[in-house]
């Protein structure tokens, strides 16, 4: 009796240990995610792309097995003090995960339960390309910072719908609905992201062998991605600024802007679903000449997309490496790669572009609506509905909760973090909120 008394405590004790393993190692929180995963992986993956490829199929397995990690801290899961109202939709936080991350749609459950309210999968091009050769992905240590050449790597808009799809029809056969009651949102979330308080964003962008000079045929891929991949995502964005597909950048001019940005949103409203996804145009920090910026927001303003995401990877090596901050030649080498640079120096300019085009994109809306006031009351028709504010998410050096609250502040919506959440790990986002609401009861 006693040898079997022994026995039930000893494995009682056992499996109380392992559970509470358990729910350390999946809890954001714990600080293995921090101070162990992020250099384990630089250590056992010298090529950043190969540690990105690792990290992703961690991710997806041990989601596929429920031991990934999640946010736990349940004052931070649905605080009212942090909850922002976008796109008519009342989201659960003001923190987003960019594109580059998730580029094939693999894991974005993985990624909300990280907790984002805005995960952003891509890009994603028509038809598959490779990208540029390997290595394509450098780290600057030092400065928490990388250099990317992938150029659009994409397995294509017909494997990324797939994908999707078959997320949607998992979660439809759970819920007991239809693909098209999920879509209409019977199911009481959002179509794409599937989660209540979340935004599942799609990057479109053109691929590499279509003619640069050819605007049509640019629409064309854009709009071909839209028809496959809209009825899964609640925002498609229009990616008009990597580095490192040539003559995408060109497009950010007013003219071709335009006319690529009309057909995104016109196919778009064509959705097969109640409510349509909305769309937002991805911009570089390059283009930061008051006359650049003013021609982007006139496209935005006359296509009729719903905002701008502020911000990609630089071109630029000026100002990245603060006062005081020696590298390593292998960091300098890194640094000096041809690619667009991330990281946390990147602050300053995207604060800055923020508030500039909060200005731009209000004072435009206002000219539209006395504009739209004067036809209506020279041709005596009723006055249509004022125009709703562009919104503006910020991408680009945002690392912590302080910088979260300055970018919200400048006239951004989401701020949203990549490079960050590298270096960071996967407690990264948990613990930008948890500054954010400490931030916000020290007022």
């Amino acid at each position: 009796m006693a040898a079997r008394a022994k026995t039930i405590l000893f494995g009682s004790a056992i499996a109380g240990s392992l559970y509470l393993a358990y729910l350390y190692a999946t809890d954001t929180r714990a600080s293995v995610h921090r101070w162990l995963v992020p250099p384990l992986l630089r250590a056992i993956f010298p090529d950043a792309e190969d540690a990105h490829h690792a990290g992703t199929t961690a991710l997806k397995t041990l989601y596929d097995l429920g031991l990934h990690p999640r946010e736990r801290d349940p004052t931070l899961v649905s605080d009212p003090s942090l909850a922002v109202e976008v796109f008519g939709t009342t989201l659960s936080n003001p923190i987003g995960i960019s594109a580059g991350l998730d580029k094939h749609a693999e894991i974005p459950d993985a990624l909300f339960a990280l907790g984002p309210a805005v995960v952003e999968v891509g890009g994603c091009t028509p038809f598959p390309q490779e990208g540029n050769p390997r290595p394509r992905v450098f780290r600057v240590v030092g400065l928490d910072g990388m250099v990317n050449r992938y150029g659009l790597n994409s397995e294509g808009a017909d494997a990324m719908a797939r994908r999707l799809r078959e997320r949607l029809r998992i979660f439809a056969r759970a819920v007991g609905l239809s693909e098209s009651e999920v879509l209409d949102g019977q199911a009481g979330v959002n179509p794409g992201s599937l989660a209540p308080g979340k935004l599942l964003a799609v990057q479109i962008a053109k691929n590499k062998r279509t003619d640069e000079r050819d605007v049509y045929a640019i629409a064309a891929d854009y709009v071909y991605c839209v028809r496959a991949l809209a009825r899964y995502a609640d925002v498609l964005v229009v990616n008009v600024s990597s580095p490192n597909t040539p003559g995408l950048r060109d497009l950010q001019a007013v003219e071709p802007l335009t006319t690529l940005l009309t057909a995104v949103v016109d196919e778009a409203r064509k959705t097969d679903r109640n409510t349509k996804p909305r769309v937002m145009v991805k911009v570089s920090p390059d283009e930061d000449e008051d006359t650049q910026m003013e021609g982007i927001v006139q496209a935005v303003c006359a296509s009729g997309v719903d905002g701008v995401i502020v911000g990609n990877t630089t071109r630029r090596r000026t100002g990245v490496i603060p006062d005081g901050v020696k590298l390593t030649s292998r960091e300098q080498q890194a640094l000096m790669e041809e690619g667009g640079y991330s990281g946390p120096a990147m602050f300053d300019r995207t604060l800055d572009l923020v508030g500039r085009y909060r200005k731009m994109l209000d004072a435009q809306t206002l000219h539209s609506a006395g504009e739209a006031d004067e036809t209506a009351a020279t041709s005596g028709e009723e006055r249509a509905r004022d125009p709703e504010q562009k919104v503006i998410f910020a991408t680009g050096g945002i690392t912590n909760g302080e910088q979260a609250l300055r970018i919200l502040n400048a006239g951004a919506s989401i701020a949203m973090v990549y490079t960050g959440l590298t270096y960071g790990g996967s407690g990264t986002i948990t613990r930008m909120k948890g500054e954010m609401k400490k931030a916000q009861t020290d007022v």
